[in-house]
């Protein structure tokens, strides 16, 4: 619990400082009629020991589920080491780096993040970091706008089988400047269906996005569909996964020419699964695209007397301070996540990326045969997969959830919002993090309820 040592005579003291009678005086610009005048079902203020128990009890209440889900959040082993740096005053209190000189070691540290992250997916150039994976998929599109003079149409190919709220989150963003989002439907094995890219032959595609490996966890043809986009002058934007690049090719390698812009979720990388966030994003493009890139840029450099420096570059002020002419309205980086997450590629390594990612996919193989040993269970999609795996079963999935969290496991994501076409399907994913007694006890937990179920 955060301490705030300021007293009632502190305050009054700022304030009088700085000219203003009472705190709210600080909010005046607001309207009156969009104040909320009390905020319903909030009970009264609470000290610090009651506090201190209301949380702990609260804590108790989560208990500690056995979690089976993903879908673009992952529970991957953090070594200490990680959050025991990344929490030491000098990096848990650093600030925007706008003076290089009072800045430099929060420059390097995220200099050396675009760099691995511009390594892991073989691409020229990287930025600081979005704000999470889905709204750099956005930033992208609007990116591929700006960057492909060749077209006039302002069309982006979203796959389906691109993750929901990544295909959410770009229509908010960008359909209101213009961009239209045309979606392309998965074929019967769950990667993207190439039949469906006939009637684009010949028509103005700004960009075509793929995702790599998609929501469903199938591995897409990204070879063929980065030629196929590049023939027709559309760029290509690439949606990965991290740990998975430790394994698959990185999307500056697709195709003869390589993927234009990479963005994906930079979670995997360090960051522990915490109530839905806060996470980050990366992005990372080819040279030639570097000016339309949003977000922060760190350069090296050398000083007059030849020592090494670091420095924000290529990035216009308006991107800070004039929202209507900036090439972004996204001007911060996650700074302490990306600080984790350069941390944690420095443990790992290659190698330990790389062994974890090999965990992963023979965990997640190992639960896909576990699970469609038990009655009722099958599996929707053959072929190659990482992380994540569509499973259908006999009845719906909601019950079936439902019944497993009372045993203490967190099933995986029931599909039916979002793929209703898919009858009754369930998202599952295994990390390292699991072993092969949680796989079993998932197993025969998912047997009892579904015998169960049965019965009934």
């Amino acid at each position: 619990m955060a301490f705030i040592p300021h007293t009632a005579a502190d305050v009054a003291a700022m304030l009088a400082t700085i000219g203003v009678r009472r705190i709210e005086d600080l909010f005046d610009e607001i309207p009156a009629e969009l104040r909320v005048k009390s905020l319903a079902g909030v009970p009264a203020a609470l000290n610090e020991m009651e506090i201190g128990r209301l949380m702990s009890e609260r804590a108790r209440r989560d208990g500690l589920q056995l979690s089976f889900l993903g879908a673009g959040a992952y529970e991957h082993h953090i070594p200490a080491a990680v959050w025991a740096i990344t929490t030491r005053g000098e990096f848990y209190s650093a600030y925007t780096p706008y003076q290089a000189e009072a800045s430099q070691g929060t420059l390097q540290t995220i200099y050396e993040f675009q760099t691995m992250i511009a390594r892991l997916t073989a691409m020229q150039v990287a930025n600081a970091s979005m704000y999470e994976g889905a709204s750099a998929t956005a930033e992208a599109a609007l990116m591929a706008v700006r960057a492909n003079r060749k077209s006039q149409s302002a069309r982006i190919l979203l796959p389906r089988s691109l993750h929901p709220h990544y295909r959410s989150v770009a229509h908010a963003t960008a359909a209101n400047q213009g961009l239209r989002f045309e979606e392309l439907p998965f074929a019967a094995d769950g990667t993207l269906d190439r039949s469906a890219l006939a009637r684009y032959e010949s028509e103005d595609i700004t960009a075509l996005v793929i995702a790599q490996p998609n929501f469903f966890g199938r591995l897409e043809e990204v070879d063929a569909l980065t030629d196929w986009a590049h023939a027709r002058q559309a760029l290509v934007i690439a949606v990965v996964n991290p740990t998975a690049l430790a394994l698959l090719k990185p999307p500056g390698e697709w195709g003869a020419r390589g993927a234009d812009i990479a963005v994906g979720e930079g979670q995997p990388l360090g960051v522990p699964l915490s109530s839905g966030g806060p996470y980050f994003g990366f992005m990372t493009t080819r040279l030639e695209h570097v000016r339309q890139m949003p977000g922060r840029i760190v350069g090296r450099t050398l000083d007059v007397a030849g020592h090494e420096g670091f420095t924000l570059t290529l990035q216009a002020r308006e991107q800070h301070i004039r929202r209507a002419r900036a090439t972004s309205n996204i001007c911060t980086n996650q700074g302490l996540l990306v600080t984790a997450a350069t941390i944690y590629l420095s443990l790992m390594g290659a190698q330990g990326l790389a062994r974890t990612a090999a965990a992963c996919h023979a965990r997640s193989r190992e639960l896909v045969a576990a699970l469609t040993r038990v009655a009722g269970v099958r599996q929707a999609f053959a072929g190659a997969h990482f992380h994540e795996t569509v499973l259908q079963l006999d009845r719906p999935v909601a019950p079936v959830l439902k019944a497993l969290m009372s045993r203490g496991i967190l099933g995986g994501l029931d599909l039916s919002a979002y793929y209703p076409e898919l009858g009754h399907a369930l998202l599952v994913c295994a990390t390292e993090t699991k072993t092969s007694a949680d796989i079993e006890r998932y197993r025969n937990a998912l047997g009892e309820v579904l015998q169960a179920a049965r019965a009934a």
